[in-house]
C-alpha cells in the first residue's frame, strides 16, 4: 500500500515526510546481503522537489544560525552544497580516510555493515563557526557521531544536525543524544 500523509512522519511535518517517502527506492542486498538500502537518488534528480527539501531544512534551522555547512561523504554533499548555496555560507565536506590532501583529525566507528573512518581538515573551521551537519541517512548513528566529534574536534560548534531519511529501528537518534536531530522522514 502506498504512504499517505497521514501514514508517513518527520520533524518537519507529514507533508515533506511524504514528499521524501515518494522519492525513496528500496534496494535490496546492497551493500551487503541482508541490508535494505534506501536510495535516495531520485529526490536529488527531481528538481522541484530537492528544491523543497532544501528549502525545509533552511527554514528549519533558520537562515542565520550557521555559518557553514558540513557533508558527510557522499550523497550528504548534494545536500550541504545545496543549503550552502540556499544560504549564501561555505560547505565543508566530512571524507572518508585517506581522501584529504592536508592535516586531518579522523574517527574510526563502526556501521551496520562494518567498520569506518571519517576525516576533516584540522583547519576546516575557525574558532567559534557554528556549523550544520547534514546527511542522506541516519541508522545506526556512528557516521554522524563521528562526524559531530570530529566538527567539535577541528573547532567548530555544531547548530544543528539534518538528514532527509531517519531508519528509527537501527535507533541512531539515541545514541546521538542529548545532540538534537532533525529527519525530514523517519521510518
Amino acid at each position: 500500500m502506498p504512504e499517505t500523509e497521514n501514514s508517513v512522519r518527520g520533524d518537519s511535518g507529514p507533508e515533506v515526510a511524504a514528499l521524501v517517502a515518494s522519492r525513496v527506492l528500496d534496494v535490496p542486498d546492497f551493500p551487503v546481503p541482508g541490508v535494505l538500502f534506501k536510495d535516495l537518488m531520485p529526490l536529488f534528480a527531481d528538481g522541484a522537489v530537492f528544491r523543497e527539501v532544501t528549502d525545509r531544512i533552511v527554514a528549519h534551522h533558520g537562515r542565520d544560525s550557521f555559518d557553514v555547512v558540513v557533508g558527510i561523504e557522499a550523497r550528504g554533499f548534494v545536500v550541504a552544497a545545496a543549503v550552502a548555496y540556499a544560504t549564501g555560507v561555505g560547505v565543508v565536506p566530512v571524507r572518508k580516510a585517506g581522501k584529504l590532501p592536508r592535516a586531518a583529525h579522523s574517527a574510526s566507528y563502526a556501521l551496520e555493515y562494518g567498520e569506518a573512518t571519517l576525516q576533516v581538515h584540522t583547519d576546516a573551521f575557525t574558532a567559534g563557526h557554528r556549523v550544520l551537519v547534514v546527511d542522506d541517512v541516519l541508522a545506526t548513528g556512528g557516521t554522524a557521531g563521528a562526524t559531530l566529534d570530529l566538527v567539535e574536534r577541528a573547532g567548530g560548534t555544531v547548530a544543528g544536525f539534518t538528514v532527509l531519511l531517519e531508519l528509527a529501528f537501527l535507533g541512531g537518534r539515541d545514541r546521538l543524544a542529548p545532540r538534537p536531530v532533525h529527519a525530514l522522514l523517519t521510518v
